[in-house]
């Protein structure tokens, strides 16, 4: 089977743990405003790439990645799903660490967008095969969510309840940007969501950078955020520090 792939990372530290093999998918349904990887949002766009040939590419140094293992980001892998399970599936024989970035877009809920050739049990074959997620809540609210992404948060709150009553380990990410999620409601409520959940052994806030405006001028869309101020290091941390009174106050009323 073959998949459409954007590039390969091969020493990368910032997508799971260890050193790992990191795997961007292209194409993706969502239109967040500070995508940073513009480049990645139409599937045909990338390169024809098989099972096989990442995975011989990743032996050539698999021991940088004693540690780590191989990450699928993007874009959203969760789009080539088939492809996405036919190559953790492989690397599962091999004894490979798999990590799978994703949006949970995709998880199917009772009146929610429809993704054709998306089922319960395709999504649960991909799961019996991904050691590890790192789910990115994009807003807590749904309607923020809906004009930041253009989509719902439904999918994505439902996919970490369901990963949570399976007991797979998940990252929680969280980008924190100024006039959007930059707000102390809105992460204490977050913080009390992820109180909920018993599977969660890492948060990363990330602060917005505007890094990818370059890509935007240079594909000549409209980048909506170019009057945005980067976070600082210091509003990064009080971001975290909101997220985990939330937490607390999540964990006294359960």
């Amino acid at each position: 089977m073959e998949g459409y792939i954007h590039s390969l990372e091969t020493f990368g530290t910032v997508d799971g743990p260890g050193v790992r093999f990191v795997v961007f998918f292209q194409g993706c349904p969502m239109r967040c405003r500070y995508c940073h990887n513009p480049d990645t949002w139409h599937m045909e766009d990338g390169t024809l790439m098989g099972s096989e040939e990442i995975l011989n590419l990743f032996e050539r140094n698999r021991s940088y990645y004693k540690t780590g293992g191989i990450t699928a980001t993007g874009g959203e892998p969760m789009l080539q799903m088939d492809f996405l399970t036919e190559l953790f599936a492989k690397a599962k024989e091999k004894g490979i660490h798999t990590c799978l970035d994703t949006s949970g877009i995709f998880f199917p809920v009772e009146g929610g967008e429809h993704f054709p050739g998306v089922t319960m049990e395709k999504i649960e074959a991909l799961i019996e095969v991904t050691d590890l997620l790192l789910l990115d809540i994009k807003h807590i609210e749904d309607e923020e969510h809906k004009k930041l992404t253009r989509h719902s948060n439904q999918p994505s709150l439902s996919f970490a309840k369901y990963l949570d009553r399976i007991k797979k380990p998940i990252w929680i990410r969280h980008v924190v940007v100024p006039g959007i999620t930059f707000d102390s409601d809105e992460l204490r409520e977050l913080g009390r969501f992820i109180a909920t959940l018993t599977n969660v052994e890492k948060l990363e806030v990330l602060p917005y950078h505007a890094m990818g405006k370059v890509k935007y001028d240079n594909l000549g869309i409209e980048y909506s955020l170019a009057d945005t101020k980067q976070l600082t290091k210091d509003e990064a941390e009080l971001a975290r520090k909101y997220i985990e009174e939330g937490r607390c106050q999540g964990g006294q009323s359960s």
